[in-house]
């Protein structure tokens, strides 16, 4: 683990731009990468399975998620959102707590609301948030949803999206759970690639979001980051640098404007380590074991519980 000071570098022109470029990226770094890290059936390594399957305070991988949301004791639902000129679905998970809970806004990858952004929710409820997933490609009908997209379908989709109905369907979705009779009205918003980058861009967005974590996902542009108010978490991995050059300037305007930037870079752990945690020759599973500990820490901070 390290804290990274890296040369500046120039940024793309669009959250989306971004963002799609990354993704395709991404696709080409899966080719070369384990058969797990963007599969959602197969393990590489039978000592890390079990361990990923065993360890319950620990959100699952892409493997095991299905299993873990069968058991899980939470109560978690689908509900449909208006959103002003339409609506979204989002997967909603409620803890067990005889107290109001503050709210966590969960950010998909390009997979879309897969069973495994649904265990992350469920994890977070776990911990005793109530936390909620919208499905932000739900408008694109993919065949496959919400299970089995295609990596070069979420690509195309992710590609199509409006930076601005995003941001509006997210607020949406802050507004609904934060109104619900169990919610307090605190929410915090944490992200997974595409879904990172979306969760660092509505921080710029919202100023009544109290707390960000963002999971190797690129940085915004410096220059519109004047607006953020949330306190912002990072967690990278190490071999990940397509995303790791985007970290310094963030950094650097963040300090400049006097704003709470707090990033760890995870030394061998590979893009997507928390849904691929049998990866990077046993990286991934470790940066898991910090990474998500210090997400939960830090919506406890900024949050309450």
């Amino acid at each position: 683990m390290r804290r990274l000071r890296l040369p500046l570098v120039a940024l793309s022109a669009t959250a989306v731009a971004l963002s799609a470029s990354a993704c395709k990226q991404w696709k080409a770094h899966a080719a070369d990468a384990s058969p797990m890290e963007h599969d959602e059936h197969g393990m590489s390594a039978s000592g890390a399975q079990a361990t990923v399957r065993d360890d319950t305070t620990l959100p699952p991988d892409a493997a095991h998620a299905l299993a873990r949301l069968t058991a899980s004791p939470r109560h978690g639902e689908y509900v449909m959102i208006p959103t002003g000129s339409d609506s979204v679905r989002a997967w909603v998970v409620y803890p067990s707590r005889s107290t109001k809970a503050p709210v966590v806004l969960v950010v998909h990858e390009i997979f879309g609301l897969s069973s495994w952004v649904r265990a992350v929710a469920d994890q977070l409820a776990a911990a005793g948030y109530i936390a909620i997933a919208p499905d932000l490609l739900y408008s694109q009908h993919l065949a496959g949803a919400p299970d089995s997209i295609p990596m070069q379908a979420g690509i195309d989709a992710v590609s199509k999206l409006n930076p601005a109905d995003v941001q509006r369907q997210l607020d949406a979705t802050a507004k609904y759970a934060t109104t619900l009779p169990a919610a307090l009205s605190k929410y915090g918003v944490v992200g997974f690639c595409w879904g990172g980058g979306i969760a660092f861009q509505h921080a710029i967005h919202s100023p009544t979001l109290h707390a960000a974590v963002v999971y190797y996902g690129t940085s915004p542009k410096s220059t519109e980051l004047s607006t953020v108010t949330a306190p912002i978490l990072g967690l990278y991995g190490g071999n990940d640098a397509r995303v790791v050059t985007t970290i310094p300037p963030a950094d650097s305007t963040m300090r400049a404007l006097h704003k709470t930037f707090t990033h760890t870079v995870y030394d061998g752990a590979t893009h997507g380590f928390l849904r691929d945690q049998s990866g990077g020759n046993g990286a991934n599973l470790e940066a898991t074991k910090q990474a998500w500990p210090s997400t939960i820490a830090w919506f406890r901070k900024y949050l309450g519980t």
